[in-house]
C-alpha cells in the first residue's frame, strides 16, 4: 500500500514557471525533484514511498530532458499502475512572453539546437503537445508575477481534509485573445455595456455601482441560475474521472466591466454552493 498521497507532476514550456512552482510547492511540504529524466520516475518513486517521512512529492520533468522526455507518459502510466494517483501541472505562456523571459534570463532554449530562440519553442510546444492534453490543470502565466503564480499553486495543491473541484474563474477581455487555459468560455457581451454610460465608464466591475447595473439587466440574474447548474453537471462527472481543477473563462469586449462583475457574482454564487474557486481578473486595469 502506497504511502504516498499527494503526487504532482510539473511541466510545461521553458520560462513559464516552472521553478517558480516548485518552490510553492516544496513550502507546502511537497518533497521536490527538479530535472528528473522520465526513465527514473518509477525508481523515485519507490525510493520517496519508502521513505518514513515523506507523503508528498512533486517531481518537475520537462523538455531539458532532450530524448529522455518521449517516455514520460509511458512513466507516467506505470505510476498510476502502483495506485498512486498522479495530478499534472503545465505551465503555459504566449510566445512572445517566453522570448522575452527567456532572453532576460540570457539562457539559450534546451531545444534551440544553436538557431533562433523562438525555432526551440516552436519544437517544445510540439514535444509537449501531448503531454498539455493529459494535464489536470494548466495555468498560462502570460500576465502573472511570480507572487501570482505562487499564489494560484497554493490554492490548487494546499492539502485538504476533503478532495474536490476547485473552479478558477478568469474574467478577461475579447479584444485581448481568449485565455489560453480556459476549460470553458461565457460570453457576457449580451448584456449591455456599462462603458457607454459616462458616469460609469471609468469604474470596473469591481464598483458597486457597476455591479448592480450589471445585476439588473435582463437575462443576468438567469444566466448566473443555468450557468451554475451546468456547473454542477460538469462538477460531478468530472470528479467521477478523477479531475480536480476546472478554469472558467468570463469575457467581455475589454475585461473591465461586465465579465468582472459576473465573475465575481459567479464566484459568490458557487461558493454558496461549498464549490472552492479563485477569481483572476486578468485583463482589468490594462486599459
Amino acid at each position: 500500500m502506497t504511502k504516498l498521497t499527494e503526487f504532482v507532476l510539473v511541466t510545461g514550456m521553458t520560462g513559464a514557471g516552472r521553478s517558480t512552482a516548485a518552490k510553492a510547492l516544496e513550502k507546502l511540504g511537497y518533497y521536490v525533484v527538479d530535472n528528473l529524466p522520465p526513465g527514473m520516475l518509477e525508481e523515485l518513486v519507490a525510493s520517496v514511498d519508502a521513505a518514513e517521512d515523506i507523503d508528498r512529492l512533486a517531481v518537475v520533468v520537462d523538455s531539458r530532458s532532450r530524448t529522455f522526455f518521449f517516455g514520460l507518459v509511458d512513466a507516467i502510466e506505470t505510476v498510476l499502475d502502483l495506485g498512486i494517483n498522479v495530478r499534472t501541472l503545465y505551465l503555459e505562456a504566449a510566445d512572445e512572453v517566453l522570448v522575452r523571459r527567456q532572453e532576460a534570463a540570457r539562457r539559450p532554449h534546451p531545444l534551440s539546437r544553436q538557431g533562433r530562440l523562438m525555432d526551440g519553442f516552436v519544437r517544445e510546444r510540439e514535444l509537449l503537445r501531448t503531454i498539455r492534453g493529459r494535464a489536470d490543470l494548466v495555468i498560462d502565466t502570460s500576465r502573472l508575477n511570480v507572487h501570482q503564480l505562487a499564489h494560484r499553486v497554493r490554492q490548487a495543491f494546499e492539502v485538504e481534509d476533503e478532495r474536490g473541484l476547485h473552479i478558477t474563474i478568469v474574467s478577461f477581455g475579447f479584444k485581448y485573445g481568449i485565455p489560453i487555459d480556459a476549460d470553458m468560455v461565457a460570453d457576457m457581451r449580451f448584456l449591455p455595456n456599462p462603458y457607454w454610460i459616462e458616469e460609469l465608464r471609468p469604474l470596473s466591475g469591481q464598483d458597486d455601482a457597476v455591479r448592480e447595473y450589471v445585476y439588473v439587466q435582463d437575462r443576468a440574474q438567469d444566466f448566473l441560475d443555468r450557468y451554475v447548474e451546468l456547473l454542477s453537471i460538469i462538477t460531478n462527472g468530472f470528479l467521477r474521472e478523477d479531475k480536480l481543477f476546472l478554469t472558467v473563462g468570463v469575457g467581455c469586449t475589454g475585461g473591465r466591466h461586465r465579465s468582472v462583475a459576473m465573475a465575481e457574482a459567479l464566484d459568490e454564487r458557487l461558493r454558496k454552493e461549498g464549490v472552492r474557486t479563485l477569481v483572476v481578473h486578468r485583463d482589468l486595469g490594462r486599459e
